[in-house]
């Protein structure tokens, strides 16, 4: 046996990428089969070129993830059942769509004429260990992993450096942007349930330099108009610094610093010298404070969004996409497991839904599907609507020790549904299939963590990549692989 000394993936052509399990575990071998290390690793170079690929394999330049925090009911929205009992059938209506044979609830008028253009996983699905509150959930979604350290009301623990990292955290360290613009961007509030903020939202072991910037608005979550408050002070230049002046400055302090060769041999490991010059481009470029000008767009286009927090939201992530944003996430603007707009309908489903959570789903996400495809960006963005799970077939009934009322639904992970579009995404597709009463998947089920590994494909990831915690241990990105069937 042999082994290489040095950072995993340093001498690969794309010093980004770790190398993958796969190939830790084709390396140990080969030596047992006599291949010398020359010899092995003109073979890698061989393999290497046709490494990954398959359908959809490098199309995704940008993903927006539109996370519908709390667990939307699928059947009352994009999964409803005829023929069922009372306590299982949507107090909705159930109405045609463009696809022939598809049904959605009355609460989807708008994406009813548009799913000819996106592909809906209608088999999303996987057993829970424990509790299943929403934080451990979205903390699955989001890392494709899930925790030993659960408390005693079963959510998770406060975010921690070492958490894994988000998904986003993951792409924009392997796949770092080409423009001076904001690499990922969570908004318009964070990931939560009760007084657990966060979790899931971080760059977890990365390092905080894989954060995402979050763009939180002041404001209570029923406040509509929030959007309209957004500040962006960290990205402007003072008033009475041009750009010249502040270009000037960093030369003078790149002279100085070689004058400092002690000092700059110390804080090498720190990269300061990369993150100030990132900093300066990108307040200089502007790019950043041009995309986050809402008032920029028309007033039909802002009106086709929604007029709301969540459809000003996804208005906001198209522009910081088409700046050159690698990873935006839209979180559902109401806290996971709260009233009124929230998706958590343990009471008063029929008419928070009909009236509050619906028609904004409606609204801004076929607003943003319609506007992306006419504008080209869904060539190379991709575009995925999902919760953490669904909700309970049955009307009124205890699966998370929550109490549900006969006008609501408990959490239920095992059948679910998620919208996904663009970079090479059939359209028009409905994979997998739910059983009569959308209780388990009849057919193709889909875990989440392959739903993080189609992500990771569509960049041009191997999803088994190794990164290393923070003990240094390995660790794939996502342990699946990618659903190839979901790409044209």
């Amino acid at each position: 046996m042999f082994s290489i000394v040095g950072q995993p993936g340093q001498d690969l052509c794309d010093r980004g990428l770790g190398v993958s399990r796969r190939a830790v575990l084709r390396t140990g071998a080969a030596s047992l089969f006599g291949l010398s290390l020359p010899n092995l690793l003109r073979l890698k170079e061989a393999q290497g070129a046709q490494h990954g690929g398959g359908p959809g394999w490098g199309r995704a330049k940008s993903v927006l993830m539109v996370y519908l925090q709390g667990g939307p009911s699928h059947l009352d929205l994009w999964d409803p059942k005829t023929n069922v009992p009372d306590n299982v059938k949507s107090v909705f209506n159930n109405i045609d769509t463009k696809l022939p044979g598809i049904q959605f609830t009355e609460n989807l008028p708008k994406l009813a004429t548009l799913n000819d253009k996106f592909t809906m996983i209608r088999s999303m699905s996987y057993t829970p260990n424990g509790l299943f509150n929403h934080t451990a959930a979205i903390y699955q979604m989001m890392t494709g992993y899930t925790t030993d350290k659960v408390s005693p009301s079963g959510q998770l623990e406060p975010p921690s450096p070492k958490d894994f990292p988000n998904f986003g955290s993951n792409i924009i360290r392997l796949k770092p942007p080409t423009e001076p613009m904001l690499p990922f961007v969570m908004l318009p509030r964070p990931l939560q349930e009760s007084n657990v903020v966060g979790k899931g939202g971080t760059a977890g072991f990365l390092g905080r330099d894989y954060d995402p910037y979050t763009l939180y608005p002041e404001g209570d979550d029923m406040d509509m108009e929030k959007m309209s408050r957004i500040r962006i002070d960290d990205l402007q230049l003072r008033a009475d610094v041009f750009a010249a002046r502040l270009e000037r400055r960093a030369k003078l302090r790149q002279q100085i610093d070689l004058t400092m060769p002690d000092i700059d041999k110390a804080v090498a490991d720190y990269k300061l010298d990369e993150y100030y010059d990132r900093a300066l481009n990108l307040v200089i470029s502007g790019r950043a404070r041009e995309a986050f000008a809402l008032d920029r767009e028309s007033r039909e286009t802002r009106d086709l969004y929604g007029r709301n927090t969540f459809g000003q939201s996804l208005l906001l992530a198209r522009r910081l996409i088409e700046a050159g944003t690698r990873v935006v996430e839209v979180v559902w603007p109401k806290v996971a497991n709260s009233d009124n707009h929230s998706w958590d309908h343990h009471v008063g489903l029929s008419g928070r839904m009909k009236t509050q959570s619906g028609p904004m789903l409606d609204g801004g996400l076929s607003g943003l599907i319609q506007d992306m495809d006419e504008r080209g960006l869904l060539e190379d963005t991709l575009v995925v609507a999902v919760g953490e799970f669904g909700r309970s077939p049955q009307r009124g009934v205890s699966t998370s020790g929550n109490s549900n009322s006969d006008d609501g639904r408990d959490h239920w992970p095992y059948c679910f549904t998620s919208v996904v579009a663009g970079a090479g995404i059939k359209r028009g597709y409905v994979h997998g299939k739910s059983d009569a009463t959308a209780s388990a998947p009849l057919e193709n089920p889909v875990h989440p963590t392959e739903l993080l590994a189609t992500i990771y494909h569509a960049f041009g990831i191997d999803p088994e990549t190794i990164v290393y915690n923070h003990l240094n241990q390995p660790r794939e990105l996502v342990k699946a692989q990618a659903v190839s069937a979901l790409f044209a």
